[in-house]
């Protein structure tokens, strides 16, 4: 199983550990396309200060993510698992997940970036402030920037099992299932079931606590029928939609009624 996450805009600080080692992140295919980004956006917020909040959409109040952005390639890195932080990554939790859970989350997360393109929550990085909604001036849209490698990447990165799309629009664009992997992958709504609508809150929190359940309970369902049934065993109330052709993917939709 492969699940597929969004990062958090905020992020825990980098810490006084070793600096990044750009070789030693997962997915080596994504390399050249991480050290692009990283190059330009390093030196963008090295420079131009200004310059660097407009490009990155910062307020002033966040002036100080400019200047984590220039030293990225000295700042201390930790387990992407530990940088991400916010609602989502609350709920997952994975500090206190048992060894043997711990061990599955480093084999089947993976964390979509505008900067590092996905990093597994092992990956060691430092703190940063890049969304995929970023146009840098030199390499242009990061969504765009990153369609190309991820489509050569991460079918091999899929595997032969259940892909588990839990992103946001935005990180989803980057890469989209094709062929036979779309028929194996399934995208979660979240929604509240009074209103039937996707609510902020209610998305985050109850994708976290579903990738949670799954690693603690040791489920990893081969499809999207096995993961279905998978949580409604779990308490999930869910509603499936298969594909109408091949090559699309499958949509669950998780109701529920409040979160804590």
């Amino acid at each position: 199983m492969l699940v597929l996450l969004p990062p958090s805009e905020g992020k825990a600080a980098s810490g006084g550990g070793a600096p990044l080692e750009p070789a030693s992140l997962s997915l080596p295919g994504l390399a050249a396309a991480r050290e692009a980004v990283l190059a330009e956006l390093a030196e963008l917020c090295a420079g131009d200060e200004d310059k660097a909040r407009e490009v990155l959409g910062l307020s002033e109040g966040l002036r100080g993510e400019v200047a984590k952005n220039a030293a990225l390639r000295t700042a201390g890195a930790r387990p992407a698992g530990e940088i991400y932080t916010g609602v989502l990554y609350d709920a997952l939790d994975l500090a206190s997940l048992d060894a043997a859970a711990k061990e599955r989350a480093a084999g089947s997360l993976l964390v979509f970036s505008g900067l590092w393109g996905a990093v597994r929550v092992t990956d060691r990085i430092p703190s940063y402030r890049c969304s995929i909604g970023v146009k840098l001036p030199g390499l242009g849209a990061l969504g765009a920037h990153w369609r190309v490698p991820m489509a050569d990447v991460l079918p091999e990165a899929a595997g032969d099992g259940l892909v588990l799309d839990l992103r946001s629009a935005a990180y989803a664009a980057a890469w989209k299932p094709k062929g036979e992997v779309a028929g194996r992958t399934a995208s979660v709504r979240v929604l509240h079931a009074p209103t039937r609508k996707v609510v902020s809150h209610f998305n985050k929190a109850t994708k976290g606590r579903i990738v949670r359940s799954l690693l603690t309970a040791g489920i990893a369902p081969k499809g999207p029928g096995e993961l279905v049934v998978a949580l409604r065993d779990l308490g999930y109330v869910v509603e499936e939609k298969a594909p109408a052709r091949a090559g699309a993917v499958w949509t669950l939709d998780v109701l529920v009624e409040q979160v804590h």
